[in-house]
């Protein structure tokens, strides 16, 4: 059981909630909940329990950080889901399909509230009646096909035709080393002239507290990073939420996790999450 629903559930929790950290804790104790059940056995459909679990859980926490994302210093981006090496080839595998976990995806769903993340997840992705969701949580089914409907039409997903990741990969590859050779016109060609640059620390670690747009604010602002820490960093690259990313350190404390959005072949958003909080898993 545990094998078969980790995967799965993890992504509805990690879609909900942004966190990796928080959507593996939920996870555990959804399955401890479940093992201490004294009649487990007669619990005819396991997984809908299961992600009546999961759901109830993240929507209380949701609830209960409400305030504390109110509050929160600059731009806010998920946790970076990293994985090391090959992506798993493993049939739960497509709860963790590249567009829908993207963090262009995870942000859209941050425009809804709660009820209508778990509403939309549980019928988009998990493809459960609005019956099942209804008794997940504790609505009528008309209730949830309205929510459905009005999230559905509230962020209008439409994603935009990726590269391959070997192609994305080369992008990302071609980025950092034109950055460090300083090779201004190979980055002009691999940056969209409306790029824009997300940095996420929480008030904690240096980051630009408002969006930067534009691919001459954001190289310039590259540029001059560079010079400021020169030889005071060292970098990898690896996956970042199923696409091609980076890992900046400067030390045991200090990281920058990047993550890309391309369009057309040219970087058209960056990503970067350097909050010491949502990189603890790493």
């Amino acid at each position: 059981m545990y094998k078969a629903y980790k995967t799965p559930l993890f992504s509805l929790a990690y879609r909900m909630l942004g966190s990796v950290m928080d959507a593996e804790d939920i996870v555990q104790e959804a399955f401890l909940s479940y093992d201490q059940l004294p009649n487990a056995n007669a619990i005819q459909n396991e997984r809908a329990y299961l992600y009546k679990i999961v759901t109830n859980r993240c929507l209380d926490l949701l609830r209960s950080s409400a305030k504390k994302r109110e509050m929160y210093v600059g731009p806010w981006l998920p946790e970076p889901l990293i994985e090391q090496g090959a992506l798993e080839a493993d049939p739960s595998d497509v709860y963790l399909q590249q567009e829908s976990i993207s963090m262009a995806y995870l942000l859209l769903l941050q425009q809804l509230n709660a009820v209508e993340r778990a509403v939309f997840l549980l019928r988009e992705i998990f493809h459960y009646s609005y019956d099942e969701i209804a008794e997940m949580i504790g609505k009528n089914s008309v209730n949830c096909r309205q929510i459905f409907h009005r999230a559905q039409s509230s962020i209008h997903f439409e994603p935009d035709p990726t590269p391959s990741i070997s192609v994305a990969e080369e992008k990302v590859k071609d980025f950092v080393n034109s950055l460090m050779q300083g090779n201004t016109n190979k980055l002009l060609e691999l940056i969209s002239e409306n790029v824009v640059f997300y940095s996420d620390g929480g008030g904690k670690v240096r980051a630009a507290q408002i969006p930067i747009i534009g691919i001459d604010q954001v190289i310039k602002l590259h540029q001059s990073l560079l010079k400021m820490y020169e030889g005071k960093f060292s970098y990898t690259f690896l996956s970042v939420n199923r696409l091609p990313g980076i890992r900046i350190n400067f030390s045991e404390s200090i990281q920058y996790v990047y993550s890309f959005a391309l369009k057309n072949n040219q970087i058209q958003t960056i990503y970067s999450v350097a909050n010491p909080d949502k990189l603890r898993h790493l």
